[in-house]
């Protein structure tokens, strides 16, 4: 195949159409993100974990962690324990997606151990999610056994 000034003018107008199209096509659909400026008080012995971005419509919002923790507990009670630590406001275990801002943002705070997430596993009922702050991996244990548990609480719908 011989390469010719021809050849490569006609691939460059290709390329400069595609990058034409592709910034229209930005322009209509502008992606947007809003963070707002928020004042966050955090009550003693909680940590401020990072913003959650909202999916699907949903809001985004701040994570935060709550002191205490359970060291063996089943499932079940881990999520009923979770729900207690919250005084004026709503606890529950994290979610697996926040349990990976915990880790990214806060592992110190954590023993290199599993730590049970709210979410039960979609396709077998008697087994639920937990993330290890060791290594960061996320897997599923069966809901009768025994891990550690944290709480965390949302701010949610903060004026922007």
């Amino acid at each position: 195949m011989t390469i010719t000034l021809a050849a490569i003018k006609a691939e460059q107008s290709k390329i400069t159409e595609m990058i034409a199209a592709f910034e229209a096509q930005a322009a209509e659909n502008p992606e947007q993100y809003r963070f707002p400026e928020t004042l966050i008080t955090l009550q003693p012995g909680e940590h401020y974990a990072g913003l959650v971005l909202g999916k699907d419509g949903e809001s985004s919002y701040h994570l935060v962690l709550l002191p205490g923790e359970e060291e063996a507990i089943n499932w079940k009670d881990a999520k009923e324990w979770a729900g207690k630590q919250g005084c004026e406001y709503e606890a529950s275990l994290p979610t697996r997606r926040e349990q990976s801002l915990l880790f990214a943002n806060l592992q110190e705070q954590f023993k290199s151990a599993w730590y049970w997430s709210s979410e039960q596993h979609a396709a077998i009922s008697d087994c639920a999610w937990y993330q290890t702050f060791g290594s960061g991996g996320q897997d599923y244990y069966p809901t009768g056994g025994k891990l550690r548990a944290r709480a965390v609480r949302r701010l949610i719908n903060l004026p922007i």
